[in-house]
């Protein structure tokens, strides 16, 4: 189990040529989707680091493939050409891309498809994902700690129930231990794109924020943080940031409190073995800081030894099972009560968490 790592920046690799395996065979052909380029050292980087574990764990087995920068509304298009292609298996990485998996999957029922952060499936149809806010969890905790103008901004990209889970979570955890925290959020309507993520992180400190949170890909907002901190004075202080989907230390080495950090490699491995072994089924996997598809990035040394232990410890007991992200009393914006005393959220009303939060100001876009 690993709740705690940096991973180095690995160097970027071309795609396989097709191959025959050692044993005869046509090697397994696994194509990958992505919403974002491989170079963002976010979200889309993340899952091409899984892809390359593939290739380096079952070498001439198997060939991959990706496509980069997809927007979510040509995505039907890229996907069915994959599977044109002879694709046997297609991971297809952006929430919006959803809908047109499992049209092109309809299409193609002896394709394997494979769709994260979604929620509709079909006998040839997987879905998966992390459980990010459980990572905002032990963020929260560290911002709410670490601000002192009780501002925090968000950058969140679309009003989806794992955005909106994510902030929730993060306000919950920082309101716990910092009553006087105020949330801060912008939305960008788009997932990659460093000067709307830019300009949002500085608008966001223009209010007042000296934390920024953000669920977009690029590693702007924390360039932008990592500026404040130049020519400052002894014993001033500037914006801190966390890594999103990546380390992203190389990037804010002062300002980056800490990281949530995706590991696609291990679920990767496994359904492709799957693939291979003819035991492939559909199957819905949601997996968190237990399984490690989710993980906690290494803690800023300006982080008070007690502030380090307090976030490390929720971390632990959210991997064991003792502490939920979401335990009651909860009130929903309007003060209707979600969660009583000592009640934990059902992953259903979390799958499809569609509002804030009370205490957070502002409203969900349509």
């Amino acid at each position: 189990m690993t709740l705690f790592k940096s991973l180095g920046l690995a160097a970027a690799l071309s795609m396989s040529a097709a191959v025959v395996s050692a044993d005869g065979h046509d090697p397994l052909s696994v194509g990958f989707i992505y919403v974002g380029p491989v170079g963002d050292y976010g979200w889309s980087y993340q899952h091409d680091q899984g892809r390359l574990a593939v290739e380096e764990h079952f070498g001439d087995a198997v060939e991959t493939s990706f496509v980069e920068s997809v927007p979510e509304g040509d995505s039907e298009r890229v996907i069915r050409r994959m599977a044109q292609e002879g694709a046997d298996l297609i991971f297809t990485t952006s929430f919006g891309y959803m809908t047109p998996t499992n049209r092109v999957a309809a299409q193609f029922p002896d394709t394997y498809f494979e769709h994260a952060t979604g929620y509709q499936r079909a006998d040839n149809v997987s879905t998966y994902s992390g459980r990010f806010y459980e990572g905002r969890t032990v963020q929260g905790i560290l911002a709410g700690h670490m601000t002192e103008s009780n501002i925090i901004g968000y950058i969140a990209s679309f009003p989806i129930p794992e955005v909106i889970r994510g902030i929730n979570a993060a306000y919950l955890a920082a309101k716990e231990v910092n009553p006087d925290v105020e949330f801060r959020i912008v939305w960008v309507s788009t997932w990659f794109d460093p000067g709307k993520e830019a300009d949002a992180a500085n608008t966001l400190i223009e209010q007042g924020a000296d934390v920024i949170m953000q669920h977009t890909d690029s590693t702007a907002p924390m360039t932008i943080a990592e500026a404040t901190w130049e020519g400052l004075a002894e014993g001033e202080t500037g914006v801190y940031a966390f890594g999103q989907a990546s380390d992203m230390m190389e990037f804010g080495p002062t300002a980056r409190l800490s990281s949530i950090i995706d590991d696609w490699a291990p679920y990767y491995i496994e359904r492709v073995q799957a693939a291979l072994d003819g035991t492939w089924e559909s199957e819905d996997a949601w997996h968190g800081l237990d399984e490690g598809m989710t993980s906690i990035g290494a803690f800023n040394a300006n982080i008070p030894a007690d502030v380090r232990k307090e976030a490390m410890d929720a971390a632990i007991q959210i991997s064991g099972g003792t502490r939920h992200s979401f335990t009651g009393p909860i009130n929903w914006q309007n003060g209707e009560v979600w969660l009583e005393e000592g009640e934990t959220a059902d992953d259903g009303t979390l799958l499809g968490m569609n509002r804030y939060v009370e205490g957070i100001e502002g409203t969900v876009p349509n």
